[in-house]
């Protein structure tokens, strides 16, 4: 078999149920170009590659795990990426969807990488730390509400799917996991740049005790401050809100 990694933050999937409720849940969206992170001991491999004409990658760093999954699985001959996520170029000429149980201690990064492809990838369904997929799900006016829910929700719907709890996997991690599932928005947010979106999201949230006007007084005329959305704390405005700010910089 092989060696479980603690190095690389692996925890390998084993609870067939949550399997069968991931694998439903990717079914809910057609899907041509698929692509795995972290597939590891092929829990979710095995299953995705069985589901009908889809054109599957996986990425994986580990070596060990590389070999192992195309001995069991020669399809994957040259169909595995061996390399960090966050290191790899586009892996497919047009969109695709992204799936996986992500590596805990780089979940957030992994999220932000998928930004950088927003235009190309449409549906990811991921296993996260549950306080990860937490704070990419809520809502404004939650205390978990933060830079990583705004930066995400501008350009996607998010989903929280369901609980999966820390015996579900081998080793069992300290933390539980939740899963979420991102969909493309149809409609483009409309901001000044990408650019003073994150400088604003950013700059409110790095000092979120404060109320706005004070957080982010460095990038607003004084009398745009005036304007009593600036008594609100950071973590009380929407991503339309932030979104609508941006206009209003100097």
């Amino acid at each position: 078999m092989f060696k479980i990694k603690k190095s690389l933050g692996q925890h390998f999937l084993k609870d067939e149920t949550v399997i069968d409720k991931i694998i439903a849940a990717l079914k809910e969206d057609s899907c041509t170009n698929l692509l795995e992170v972290g597939p590891g001991g092929g829990a979710l491999t095995k299953h995705l590659l069985q589901i009908p004409d889809i054109n599957f990658k996986a990425v994986e760093l580990d070596d060990e795990k590389t070999a192992y999954l195309k001995k069991t699985y020669p399809i994957l001959k040259d169909n595995i990426i061996s390399q960090s996520f966050l290191d790899i170029e586009e892996p497919f000429d047009t969109p695709f969807t992204v799936i996986g149980n992500f590596p805990y201690n780089i979940s957030t990064q992994i999220l932000f990488k998928v930004l950088d492809w927003k235009d190309k990838v449409p549906v990811v369904i991921g296993m996260f730390q549950k306080e990860v997929a937490q704070r990419a799900a809520s809502k404004e006016g939650n205390k978990v509400y933060g830079v990583l829910s705004v930066l995400i929700q501008a350009f996607y719907e998010v989903e929280y799917l369901f609980d999966v709890s820390n015996l579900s996997f081998n080793p069992p991690p300290k933390v539980q996991s939740g899963v979420i599932r991102l969909k493309r928005k149809t409609t483009t947010l409309d901001v000044k740049s990408d650019r003073a979106f994150k400088v604003l999201v950013k700059t409110a949230f790095n000092q979120r005790r404060k109320t706005l006007r004070n957080a982010v007084k460095s990038l607003f005329t004084a009398e745009v401050l005036q304007d009593a959305l600036f008594d609100k704390r950071a973590e009380a405005l929407s991503v339309e809100e932030f979104a609508a700010l941006t206009f209003r910089m100097s």
